[in-house]
């Protein structure tokens, strides 16, 4: 490590931020205990290594881009739509603090902040595939509070958020199930009227 050790710990304590900072979709619609940043950045690590080597996706690229492309949130916080943010200042701000945090990270600066950029250009097929598992756990997380919370279909509006955007066959596989499960658990349990 080639960096100055106390900008190194200044960026380490805003990035532990994010074990603490609570998913502003989760809290708006009242979850009992919604998820923080760092453990929705966690999962789609671990959904990143699923990645069969065929599909020429790079692995290890799709596991940075999943372990940064929420780190800006550590400064900024988690901001959505109906944070009355408009999205060029969100933009704006989070680009701020990735710069901010890529000067505290020394020597891995850099890549910090080239990966947050590749995932938000949406150019490469790593960063394409890691949006998708994005949105994935986001409706996989949706579900889980669903049958934690005895809510059926109630958090209906984020599965709607990414009807047709899921192209990657691995993504595809996996939303089928979750689909599956989810209308076994509801018919299992009453879903209420549309």
């Amino acid at each position: 490590m080639s960096s100055d050790p106390s900008k190194v710990i200044e960026f380490l304590q805003f990035v532990g931020r994010l074990k603490h900072i609570k998913r502003t979709g989760w809290v708006l619609r009242d979850v009992q205990n919604p998820e923080c940043v760092a453990g929705h950045m966690y999962r789609m690590g671990i959904l990143s290594l699923l990645i069969d080597e065929q599909t020429g996706l790079d692995k290890n690229r799709c596991i940075k881009l999943s372990l940064v492309h929420d780190l800006a949130e550590c400064i900024v916080g988690d901001l959505t739509p109906h944070c009355g943010v408009d999205p060029e200042e969100k933009h704006r701000r989070e680009d701020e603090a990735m710069k901010v945090l890529a000067d505290l990270a020394g020597a891995a600066g850099d890549e910090l902040y080239a990966l947050y950029k590749e995932y938000e250009k949406q150019e490469t097929p790593e960063a394409k595939f890691v949006k998708e598992l994005d949105r994935f756990d986001m409706v996989l997380q949706a579900f889980e509070y669903e049958k934690e919370e005895g809510r059926v279909h109630e958090l209906e509006e984020f599965f709607e958020s990414t009807r047709g955007k899921f192209s990657h066959p691995l993504v595809t596989t996996l939303l089928k199930e979750l689909n599956a499960q989810r209308a076994k658990f509801e018919d299992m349990n009453g879903a209420k009227d549309q």
